[in-house]
């Protein structure tokens, strides 16, 4: 049985083993080294140390792959962000140089039907730009509206900073970092963190938690780790829903105004091919009409209006009037 496939058989029964050993790792493994001990030749079968042998190559080789694949999935966002870059700069290069050109061209009937179909979806993502383009709340007034009244301004990353800990957001991730000053250097087995996909805990062993609750929404529980930084436990997750931003942690936190957030341009490597192309259309029109510049279709308008005016040579447009 190759890796993927004992993954596929296992992981089910070992989250439902983990989800019932609420004191953390270190306690399920005692079980496991239990069940060895009580039902298996484990510690006994082999020569005098063998199984601690054994033991180190298995947890070394796992933790290995484990630190590696978070490197490669650190890799992975910075290479994503570097491609974004470079297909923004190159965009932006490709657009000054269309507005320099002086050649016109004709829109065929392909070209022609294909902006009309972007005219027409384009109330259907208008949503979609004013999270991904702008910072929520630009059109209201957030002080203004009984609802938001009380609630709090998120913190630089798009989350809240409360006594004990601190989270930050993007539309798929969370970061909690929570800090324990006394304690100099801080170890795994001093940690107790158990995460589903509806709850969290997280604090030290044989103390009242400092975090125990119900999430704010499900989150991917394969997808969820933590970690120790120093005297801090950082608990990173995927949320299930990626288009909504959360207004608090645990359900029992203050709430913060998700309107006052400041989404990073970054979110638009996110979408898909067609929708990123078309909420970039947007932006660059917007940002065109802030200029009192014509917009993209403006443009083929005039493109269209000057081919149609040198293939006839012979009409008179001077008194014409375009809008």
């Amino acid at each position: 049985m190759d890796r993927k496939e004992r993954e596929q058989r296992f992981d089910g029964i070992l989250f439902s083993l983990a989800e019932q050993h609420p004191q953390g790792v270190l306690d399920l493994l005692q079980t496991i080294a239990g069940f060895l001990a009580r039902k298996t030749d484990f510690f006994t079968g082999g020569e005098e140390g063998e199984w601690e042998k054994v033991l180190l190559n298995a947890f070394r080789k796992e933790g290995a792959q484990a630190i590696e694949a978070a490197r490669e999935k650190k890799r992975e966002r910075e290479d994503l962000e570097k491609k974004r870059q470079e297909a923004l700069k190159k965009k932006k290069q490709e657009e000054e140089a269309a507005q320099k050109s002086a050649t016109i061209t004709e829109l065929t009937d392909e070209e022609a039907e294909k902006l009309q179909k972007e005219i027409d979806t384009k109330n259907k993502i208008d949503k979609t730009v004013e999270e991904l383009s702008k910072p929520i709340g630009d059109e209201a007034d957030p002080e203004d509206d009984e609802a938001e009244k009380g609630k709090l301004k998120p913190n630089a990353g798009n989350g809240c900073d409360l006594e004990n800990y601190r989270w930050t957001q993007t539309l798929q991730e969370v970061e909690l970092r929570v800090p324990f000053k006394n304690i100099a250097n801080l170890k795994s087995r001093d940690v107790a963190v158990a995460i589903t996909k509806k709850t969290l805990k997280v604090g030290l062993k044989n103390q009242p938690p400092v975090i125990d609750g119900e999430l704010n929404a499900e989150i991917k529980i394969e997808d969820s780790l933590w970690t120790i930084d120093k005297n801090t436990i950082v608990v990173t997750f995927e949320k299930i829903n990626q288009m909504s931003w959360w207004d608090r942690l645990i359900k029992t936190d203050p709430q913060i105004s998700t309107r006052k957030i400041n989404p990073e341009p970054s979110k638009l490597s996110d979408l898909d091919g067609e929708t990123r192309s078309l909420v970039e259309k947007m932006m660059y029109d917007q940002r065109q009409k802030e200029l009192g510049l014509p917009t993209s279709e403006d443009q083929k308008k005039q493109e269209i209006l000057g081919k149609f005016m040198q293939q006839h040579p012979e009409m008179d447009f001077s008194k014409c009037k375009f809008n």
